[in-house]
């Protein structure tokens, strides 16, 4: 029974040297760091101008949009330092590779938005019972800007390797973004026309509380990836009756599902198979598992093969 399980870990290993997938993926890599560079550059370039210019126009709401926007910065930077490092792969001390490192980047950057959205509120709050003119005109074409920046940002971003889930993630971001200008645009229209001020700190109150929100959501899903739950999507219960519904696999046991970054999932398992089981009948049994799992977006299963006649080894099966 020893050979039939080294053999299926020798397999496994194999298969993820197919990591030949991974290899091939590399060669979008560079187009999607250049796209993600210059979707940097501009939304850097731009949390400068609104920064300065929601000191000059005197409008929480437009700092407070800067004060996102830099979220959004330190997000793309995290993205296109994780798409450099991904083309690494493992080594001998990150084992896994340093897919992780994207997650710590989104912890720092949500407790930093934290940070910035409770400064947002504290400010805005007093603004709202006492409301302090500003500069609508302004507002208004910054809002205009903000749109033209973001609009090149997410065209540059379209054109690349549309497979890519860091630039998907930040495509995202910055058509969020967009949102935000048509909501100031609107705000700074509507305060033209009727001089309430007011408005001002209530989109800053309204974009702090959108901060906070996702802030909050994504310090939650990353505390969950590195306490290794379950990931999201996957449904263990139907997992293991489909796993159960392949012939000669009697019983499935020592079963763990984690993921590295929320793309990556990684399950190990024991598959047990009758005790008269030929090693024939176990491999063909383990190929079938290992198709079914990547059907089910496993990316990196390892499993071991075991008659009904063996017992486990191990204290929590």
């Amino acid at each position: 029974m020893e050979d039939i399980n080294q053999e299926t870990v020798h397999r496994h290993d194999a298969g993820c040297d197919g990591h030949g997938h991974h290899h091939h993926d590399g060669m979008h890599i560079h187009p999607v760091a250049n796209n993600m560079k210059v979707a940097l550059a501009l939304n850097v370039s731009f949390t400068i101008i609104e920064f300065f210019g929601g000191l000059f126009t005197n409008s929480v709401a437009i700092i407070s949009d800067a004060i996102h926007d830099l979220g959004d910065s330190l997000a793309i930077a995290s993205a296109l330092v994780l798409e450099k490092e991904s083309e690494r792969g493992r080594t001998a001390t990150f084992t896994y590779g340093k897919r992780r490192f994207s997650t710590l980047a989104a912890l720092i950057t949500s407790l930093i938005l934290v940070v910035g959205s409770v400064v947002i509120t504290i400010n805005a709050i007093p603004r709202f019972f006492h409301p302090e003119e500003v500069h609508v005109q302004g507002v208004l074409w910054l809002a205009i800007l903000g749109l033209l920046f973001n609009g090149a940002a997410v065209l540059r971003l379209k054109k690349g390797n549309k497979s890519s889930l860091n630039q998907k993630a930040v495509m995202l971001h910055l058509m969020e973004d967009a949102l935000g200008w048509i909501a100031v645009l609107i705000g700074g229209i509507v305060m033209y026309f009727t001089g309430w001020y007011w408005i001002d700190p209530l989109l800053s109150l309204g974009i702090a509380a959108f901060i906070l929100f996702n802030a909050v959501k994504n310090i939650s899903n990353g505390l969950s990836i590195f306490l290794q739950a379950k990931p999201q999507g996957i449904d263990e219960g139907k997992l293991l009756n489909e796993l159960l519904a392949i012939p000669h696999v009697s019983d499935i046991h020592d079963l763990h599902i984690w993921t590295m970054d929320g793309e990556k999932h990684i399950l190990t398992s024991h598959i047990v198979v009758p005790a008269d089981s030929d090693i024939t009948l176990m491999r063909r049994v383990r190929e079938e598992v290992l198709q079914k799992l990547k059907s089910l977006n496993i990316q990196h299963p390892t499993i071991q093969i075991e008659t009904s006649m063996e017992t486990c080894r191990f204290t929590n099966c």
